[in-house]
């Protein structure tokens, strides 16, 4: 996991995510999942698997969205480096939910825990960043 504590006007500032960013040029999302992994952590992935695609509808600005590919990896080379975005640490699983994640984040991370087979998820923000509605494979989640 990365704890993003580095920059001071970061969406995430002090919040727990996994390592990932943006697309480069024509990647595909397993070329841009292996180049960031790389570049965040220093590893190599060698088995990855998708595990599910999500989407983030922010009501903070009209239209603001994006899309996220969701994978674990089982499989890695290499030896871990600094991270210029945060600080990373290995997690254990059962200790996820003790972080400062995003609401979201815990619906994905514990849809991957139950193992749940590729999924799509819609997470709804509102403009203080408060989850608003979250929709699994096409069906309203309970979020209270």
């Amino acid at each position: 996991m990365l704890h993003r504590n580095v920059k001071q006007k970061d969406v995430n500032k002090d919040k727990w995510i996994g390592v990932g960013g943006h697309f480069e040029g024509q990647e595909s999302p397993d070329e841009c999942l292996l180049r960031e992994v790389r570049e965040e952590t220093g590893l190599v992935l060698r088995s990855w698997r998708l595990r599910g695609i999500v989407t983030f509808l922010s009501q903070k600005g009209e239209g603001d969205f994006e899309y996220m590919f969701l994978y674990t990896a089982d499989a890695w080379e290499g030896t871990p480096a600094p991270c210029s975005e945060g600080e990373l640490e290995w997690v254990q699983k059962d200790r996820i939910d003790q972080l400062n994640l995003w609401e979201g984040d815990r619906i994905f991370f514990r849809l991957m825990n139950e193992d749940v087979p590729c999924f799509s998820l819609k997470l709804v923000y509102d403009a203080a960043d408060k989850l608003t509605e979250a929709v699994l494979n096409g069906n309203k989640l309970c979020i209270d």
